[in-house]
């Protein structure tokens, strides 16, 4: 894919980490392959994205790159998601740690870490974690957001947008 990028346009400037995908489980009910399949996802996914374009963005002199993480992976956000939890925390630390190693090369890491958020995933989520109460579960995380209500897929994305513009070039880390 990024070799296609380059042929296609020349250089790649900005990278957009944005994918997640959790399974209920705490350490002793969750099944090893569901552990390695959350952490191959949400983790490993990134780390590959970066490993592949940051020699591309190195080479045309910088850009910026922005991973979308997770408040479960800050706190524990009422759900056994531990998988998921901790590959969205390695994914900050990742960011955070990648963002000291490139910054002289005038590449940016940083990390949107959105919280109850109302996506096309939320009929999903109720499946797993409310019984298919769709309208209960989305109830439910308004009231537990101190705005009263759950962001949106925009509010992350325009999060994002700002992050990789030249707006923020002196954000990183």
């Amino acid at each position: 894919a990024v070799q296609r990028c380059v042929a296609l346009h020349g250089r790649i400037d900005i990278l957009i980490n944005n994918v997640g995908v959790s399974q209920p489980g705490g350490p002793v009910d969750m099944a090893e392959e569901v552990w390695d399949a959350q952490m191959q996802v949400n983790l490993k996914s990134a780390f590959l994205a970066c490993k592949h374009v940051i020699p591309v963005m190195r080479q045309n002199g910088g850009g910026s790159i922005v991973s979308v993480s997770s408040v479960a992976g800050l706190r524990y956000i009422g759900k056994p998601q531990i998988a998921y939890a901790a590959a969205k925390a390695g994914l900050m630390q990742f960011t955070s740690t990648s963002a000291v190693i490139h910054a002289p090369e005038g590449i940016r890491l940083n990390c949107v870490v959105p919280g109850l958020m109302h996506t096309p995933l939320i009929e999903g989520l109720a499946a797993k974690y409310a019984g298919g109460d769709t309208r209960g579960f989305i109830n439910h995380r308004h009231q537990q957001v101190p705005a009263g209500r759950m962001g949106d897929g925009w509010d992350t994305a325009h999060a994002a947008l700002f992050l990789a513009a030249d707006e923020s070039r002196y954000v990183t880390g």
